[in-house]
Parts: structure tokens; sequence; C-alpha cells
């Protein structure tokens, strides 16, 4: 009887130790309190009271960055927020090392933009968002090293800018939008002139052909019968004509 009890107690205990590690995880296991090794995924025999272990979540995970405020190095205000992609590289270092490496993690991502934005412009900070997002994951890539997590990628979702800064932003635009009106019309009227200069010397070197142009632009002119057309002659022809009256 005392043999089946032992028996059936230890069945008890072996059963009550098993826990299942499933595939994206690993097991962090310690004996007596000290770290004992790493559980892989399947079942893995803890006994209570002398062991302890912790699951660790080796999958990617998102941070979403809360907006933060920050002054950009041209002392603008702006908010931003982010997202962050980071996975545990090692389970024992992110159980042993550090609290709780999830909120570690998002702390240090939010203090880390505030520096980063405040070292940037903003014209910076709005034209190279993939150098600043660099910038971040390479200083919380390696501040989390210690904790055995690899910081895979940064993205900055949104920059956020004060009303007045808008305003003048899209003044600045629109003054943008206007000198390169006026540069393009520049250069095509500088382009027309060279046109015609060079049709004038052309007219100029052929004998006649000046007056063929004179003829085909009143024959253009003769299609449309509401047009009213003034001559002016040249003044040779009108001495000619009062010489001929003297005659008379």
């Amino acid at each position: 009887m005392t043999f089946y009890t032992i028996l059936i107690a230890i069945v008890l205990i072996i059963l009550i130790s098993i826990k299942q590690i499933n595939q994206y995880q690993k097991g962090v296991k310690f004996t007596l309190g000290k770290f004992t090794g790493i559980m892989q995924p399947g079942w893995r025999l803890v006994f209570p009271i002398f062991q302890s272990y912790q699951n660790v979540d080796m999958r990617i995970k998102a941070v979403d960055v809360p907006d933060q405020e920050a002054i950009t190095k041209d002392n603008i205000s702006v908010k931003v927020n982010a997202v962050i992609y980071y996975k545990v590289r090692e389970a024992d270092r992110a159980i042993i090392e550090v609290e709780n490496f999830y909120y570690a993690v998002s702390q240090l991502a939010q203090t880390t933009m505030r520096n980063v934005v405040g070292e940037v412009n903003l014209d910076e900070l709005l034209s190279s968002r993939d150098q600043v997002a660099d910038r971040i994951r390479d200083i919380v890539d390696k501040s989390t090293d210690p904790w055995g997590i690899a910081v895979n990628s940064v993205e900055l979702k949104d920059v956020t800018l004060p009303e007045e800064m808008k305003r003048v932003i899209g003044k600045q635009a629109e003054a943008e939008r206007e000198k390169r009106s006026v540069i393009i019309k520049a250069k095509g009227e500088v382009i027309a002139s060279e046109n015609l200069a060079k049709a004038a010397r052309t007219l100029s070197a052929s004998q006649g052909a000046l007056h063929l142009r004179t003829l085909n632009t009143l024959n253009d002119l003769s299609s449309d019968q509401s047009n009213t057309v003034i001559f002016a002659l040249p003044l040779e022809v009108l001495h000619a004509f009062e010489n001929y009256n003297k005659k008379d």
C-alpha cells in the first residue's frame, strides 16, 4: 500500500511539473533562485518549490511610441510619434538584466526620440525622416544590447507642427511656386525672343522673303471677314504719288 501511494505521489508530482513551452517561446529556468538554463519549445519538467521559470516571447514586437513633445535644433516645437520593432535575442538576459524589458524599451525609445529630434533642424526632420529614424534605431539598439534585445527598425509615423508654423511653411511653399513660375516664364520669353531674332535674320537674308511673309499674313487675315486691316504704306510711295500729281 505504501509503495502504490509513493508511486501515485511521484506520478502526480511529474504531472504537475510538466510545463509547455510554445514554438515561439523560450523558458528561463531557475533552481533555488539561481539561473540554471534555457528551456526550448516542447514539454519540460519544472519541479515545484525547488524550481521556477518564465516564458519569453521570441517573436518581433511592435511598440507604439506615443506623441513626444520635442524642440528641434532651430527651436521649433513639434510633436513626434513612432513605432519601434524589436525582438528578444537572448531570453536569459531579457529576464535577468532588466526588470521589465517591454516597459524599458518603450521608455528608452521615447527619451532617445526626443534627444535625436533636438539634434536636427526642422527641415532635416521633415525631409530626412529615414535618417532620423535610423539614428534612433542605432542608439536604442546599442543601449539594449546588454538586455539581449535587438532592434530591427524604427519608423517615424507623424510629425505635428504648431498651427502658426504650418501657415509659415504654406506661405513659403507658395512663394517657392511663384518663384519657379517666374523663372519658367522668363526662360520661355528668352527662347521666344531668340527664335524671333533667328526668324528675322532668316527673312532679312533672303530677298523678297519679308514680302512673302507679309502676303501670307494678309491671306490668313482675309479668311475672317470681321477683321479690319490697316496698311502702313512707306513714305516713298506717298512721295511718288505727290510727284505724279505735280506733273499733271
